[in-house]
């Protein structure tokens, strides 16, 4: 018999005498303990069912309910996150997972584009985003490239770091080795990145230094900016450094691009969290702080040969 038909059970029988009522009294008590009592969800998910994961109590109570962190990521950015058999997959969904286990919550990747993230974030559709951004000052502060507040901001919680490298036809046919060698010259990128602002900020460099500006194409995603490169539309794309080099070694069988100019400008990637929710950031940088620890981070990134971009311990807002 289960516990709460048991206390229906020995309700009915505590009205048929003063003994009975004693000895309901007693089982009561018991069953207080196992069952018949107080039933919050305290240190619980998914309608009740216990969670025994070491941080799962860290979390805010609206995530622990619900057992799912919403994430927006933008899948199109191989190896960090893409698509592949109907899923997302790469670096960030691994490490999220690793995530998971010790927050005791699933990790629900939804994507979109890559511009659009934060809006996402700030009107609550997502809880974090997790899609190889890099962690800078204006993001934190809320200011688009001109220094214009267009929102609150938000913070972010550091967990890989990366330079930048730039992305050129296989045998580098303009002989790119420099950003001052792009002065004059067609450029492709991905909308809303630090790679346009990077490319706008050395066209006003070419400029002051008396040549041609930059003649910058910025588009919806990367992969359209690799079509430029590739069809000679465009010199070439500015990126993380490991997506250049995952690039080159896969697209066309590697036989369509190659990094050029070396990795510069490093800094971190990070888990954007909304400014008011700083009980989920807390979680989270305690979560990456563990998978450092016990060794799960590592493994993630050796098994996309980035070891390179581990961080050593979990920081916030660490970007400039």
């Amino acid at each position: 018999m289960t516990a709460r038909s048991i206390c229906r059970t020995t309700a009915r029988n505590s009205a048929r005498s003063r003994m009975a009522a004693v000895g309901a009294i007693a089982v009561a008590g018991a069953l207080l303990l196992t069952g018949c009592g107080d039933q919050t969800n305290s240190g619980k998910a998914d309608g009740g069912k216990e969670n025994s994961a070491p941080l799962f109590d860290k979390l805010p109570k609206k995530i622990q309910d619900k057992g799912v962190i919403n994430v927006g990521t933008d899948a199109q950015y191989a190896p960090m996150e893409f698509e592949e058999g109907g899923k997302i997959v790469g670096i960030d969904p691994d490490l999220a997972a690793a995530l998971g286990k010790e927050l005791g919550v699933e990790f629900k990747f939804t994507s979109g584009t890559f511009d659009g993230l934060i809006s996402s974030l700030n009107s609550g559709r997502q809880d974090i985003v997790m899609s190889a951004m890099s962690d800078t000052k204006k993001r934190q502060q809320g200011l688009d490239d001109k220094g214009k507040k267009v929102g609150s901001g938000v913070d972010f919680v550091d967990y890989f770091t990366s330079g930048v490298s730039l992305l050129v036809k296989k045998g580098n046919p303009e002989g790119i080795k420099t950003m001052d060698d792009l002065c004059g010259k067609k450029v492709a990128v991905q909308r809303g990145t630090i790679y346009e602002d990077t490319f706008k900020a050395q066209s006003k460099k070419c400029e002051k230094d008396g040549k041609k500006a930059l003649d910058i194409g910025a588009f919806e995603n990367d992969a359209e900016a690799q079509t430029r490169v590739k069809s000679g539309g465009a010199v070439a794309d500015l990126n993380d450094s490991p997506v250049s080099q995952h690039i080159a070694k896969t697209a066309g069988g590697g036989k369509d691009f190659e990094v050029t100019g070396g990795i510069t400008d490093a800094g971190p990637f990070g888990i954007a969290v909304t400014k008011e929710n700083k009980q989920l950031r807390d979680a989270l940088k305690s979560a990456l702080d563990a998978i450092i620890k016990n060794g799960e981070y590592d493994k993630v990134l050796a098994k996309w040969q980035v070891e390179d971009s581990a961080v050593k311990k979990a920081t916030i807002n660490a970007g400039k």
